[in-house]
């Protein structure tokens, strides 16, 4: 009956291992969220340059696209820093403690708890959340005077949120 019992606890312990395969996916799904992120912002910035030097077609206004790059980069890296907390998250939970580590790391990066991963997720996932209701903002027409109205009750609702969520 023991060598069963120890049989079953190897292969439970064992299975954690299945968490490599969330961890290895979340660091490739940051790293090319990273990436399109790059090279959102470098197109941005040919596009920025050809405007200025009358290179881009007359119809064209720069500023809302540039705009519009700029905050879909910011809300696709901060989804690609989730995606990298949640992968050393699950690591140092469920495989093992990273101990590469100097004295100058962030100490973002140290979960030490469940909880913990959740806190930070849900921080970074709030704020891309914020970035994302900002693009959208940005590409809303402001027709109606209760369009303003509404606007500035979901940035009260934003501020609230924000202010309870760092609130210990």
């Amino acid at each position: 009956m023991d060598f069963i019992q120890n049989l079953f606890e190897k292969i439970l312990w064992s299975s954690r291992l299945f968490i490599l395969l969330a961890v290895i996916l979340s660091m490739v799904g940051a790293a090319l969220l990273f990436i399109v992120a790059s090279i959102d912002v470098i197109k941005a910035s040919m596009n920025t340059y050809k405007y200025y030097m009358g290179l881009l077609g007359d119809g064209a206004d720069i500023h809302n696209v540039l705009l519009h790059t700029i905050v879909s980069a910011i809300d696709l890296y901060l989804i690609a820093v989730v995606l990298l907390i949640f992968s050393f998250g699950l690591y140092e939970l469920f495989i093992r403690k990273i101990t590469i580590k100097d004295d100058n790391s962030s100490k973002v990066l140290e979960i030490h708890t469940l909880d913990q991963l959740k806190d930070k997720l849900a921080k970074v996932i709030v704020m891309a959340l914020i970035v994302a209701f900002f693009s959208k903002v940005l590409n809303m027409g402001i027709s109606e005077p209760q369009d303003m109205f509404y606007f500035a009750i979901s940035i009260l609702g934003i501020c609230i949120g924000l202010y309870f969520l760092h609130k210990h």
